[in-house]
């Protein structure tokens, strides 16, 4: 089974207040990751992993039938956030497809090409990988046992280094979405423009 996961626990400090509640086109800014991922026919189960202000964000998100989990360690980086994604997850999944709950411009376009490139990809692969203009970028396919290894991780970082680690396929996406992180109120400005 092929599973999509959005992490989006973090507490924002950057941005000042709770980011994803931040209005984008109308809906809040986690509303666009949802809905993307959602609307990928291949994604038969999503996960939306939550943390700071978990309650705020279920009332204003509609889902769409994605299941809400809470981190409660999200306050210890993105590697508690991947890891309680992976383990609401369970052991049926064959690849999870990661995206950031802040890159409201990824497309279902791309989450769907990803996902195809990891159902066809053979088991020498451990994951693969969007570039955009050659710079790595999400989503990102977790292959089994590569998401065995995530439970490992500790820090504010994702999987970077278990992916240097390991044969990983990249799908370059840079003509197709320019997936811009919201990390500041600047940031949203410029997708508002």
């Amino acid at each position: 089974m092929i599973a999509g996961l959005i992490l989006a626990a973090g507490g924002a400090s950057r941005f000042g207040s709770p980011k994803q509640l931040a209005e984008l086109d109308g809906v809040p800014l986690l509303q666009h990751a949802v809905s993307a991922m959602v609307d990928v026919f291949a994604i038969k189960r999503a996960v939306v992993v939550l943390g700071a202000r978990a309650d705020d964000i279920r009332e204003a998100v509609d889902f769409r039938g994605a299941e809400t989990v809470v981190c409660d360690a999200w306050a210890d980086g993105m590697a508690a956030s991947l890891r309680c994604g992976i383990e609401a997850l369970g052991d049926e999944v064959d690849w999870a497809i990661v995206t950031l709950g802040d890159q409201p411009r990824i497309t279902p376009q791309v989450i769907s090409w990803v996902t195809d490139e990891a159902a066809a990809a053979g088991d020498w692969v451990a994951a693969v990988r969007t570039t955009y203009d050659g710079e790595p970028g999400h989503p990102v396919a977790l292959s089994r046992w590569l998401m065995d290894e995530v439970r490992s991780l500790r820090g504010d970082v994702g999987a970077r280094e278990l992916l240097a680690a390991h044969p990983v396929l990249t799908v370059e996406a840079g003509r197709d979405c320019r997936p811009g992180d919201v990390d500041t109120p600047e940031d949203l400005e410029e997708l508002r423009a």
